[in-house]
């Protein structure tokens, strides 16, 4: 890989400060390098999402794998140990990892058949379901982000993400899933968490149909991991009406995941001030429309 053929999504991600950039301009060093130290050949185009470079490989005993390069983090660090401790249930499989570079080798999975592209909503819902269920049923170990921490630092944050929000229901909607949070915080949780399974980070496998990617390991309570499955391919799914595809939703993954459906829902409306919170950071002044109308359905109905 030459510098010039870096994915414009990564330039993104990490061009904005000095040590994003000096990563980028070694990134095709680093490819070359770790190929070498592992004994491994590219099979196919590299690909990429907005963290991350993913190099199709085949081993020295031609077993095929893929070599994953980020920059070294505390996420990158998380999902090393979430990795080790399901060691493929219900995930791809780490292979290798490099300390120092934090390059990871995986389990090559079908990249061109992600749950997405099943076109049965509820038996998306059902996938993501029980692999939330496996994957949550795991205490966490040492080592990772509390949702605790995670939780009441959001809560710290509400008042001055208020000041940025334009619109007054918008305010009154922060201030609620605030409430639901502070509610819950005494009792966060201590399960492993993947933080980010939605139907594009499972794909097709061999030795199991289909398998979590790219997770975010934390340790917290299991209904703070529903909302990326709730708000999976939005647009498509609520075409039909937004409240009756969030309610079932909501009941078939609650039932799947076996989390009480009141702290689901709180931990949900976390999400939700989550992202309100990110969105503020960027500088934006209104929520997401998919949050909003989430986060509405859920106050509405006191699941």
């Amino acid at each position: 890989m030459s510098l010039d053929a870096v994915p414009a999504a990564l330039v993104t991600s990490y061009g904005r400060d000095d040590a994003g950039r000096a990563w980028l301009a070694g990134l095709p060093h680093l490819l070359d390098l770790t190929l070498q130290r592992w004994e491994l050949r590219p099979d196919g185009p590299p690909g990429n999402g907005m963290a991350a470079l993913v190099q199709p490989v085949v081993g020295a005993d031609g077993t095929p794998a893929v070599l994953r390069l980020q920059p070294l983090g505390e996420e990158s660090a998380a999902a090393v140990v979430g990795l080790r401790t399901w060691d493929g249930d219900g995930v791809v499989r780490l292979l290798d990892h490099d300390t120092a570079t934090g390059a990871m080798l995986l389990e090559r999975l079908d990249g061109g058949r992600p749950l997405a592209s099943v076109p049965d909503d509820d038996a998306v819902m059902k996938v993501l379901g029980v692999l939330l269920a496996r994957l949550t049923a795991r205490p966490a170990p040492d080592g990772l982000p509390r949702l605790s921490d995670v939780a009441a630092a959001m809560v710290a944050a509400v008042p001055g993400a208020l000041r940025a929000l334009h619109e007054g229901d918008e305010r009154r909607l922060v201030v609620s899933c605030a409430v639901a949070v502070d509610e819950l915080l005494p009792e966060a949780g201590d399960r492993l968490l993947h933080w980010d399974l939605h139907d594009e980070n499972v794909l097709a496998g061999e030795r199991e149909p289909w398998l979590a990617i790219d997770p975010v390991p934390l340790a917290g309570d299991p209904g703070f991991d529903l909302w990326p499955a709730l708000n999976s391919r939005w647009d498509a799914a609520v075409a039909g009406g937004v409240e009756r595809v969030v309610l079932r939703r909501f009941d078939l993954l609650s039932e799947l995941v076996g989390v009480d459906r009141a702290r689901a829902a709180g931990w949900t409306l976390g999400r939700v001030l989550q992202n309100a919170l990110w969105d503020v950071e960027d500088g934006k002044a209104a929520l997401g429309p998919a949050d909003v109308a989430l986060a509405t359905v859920l106050l509405r109905h006191r699941v």
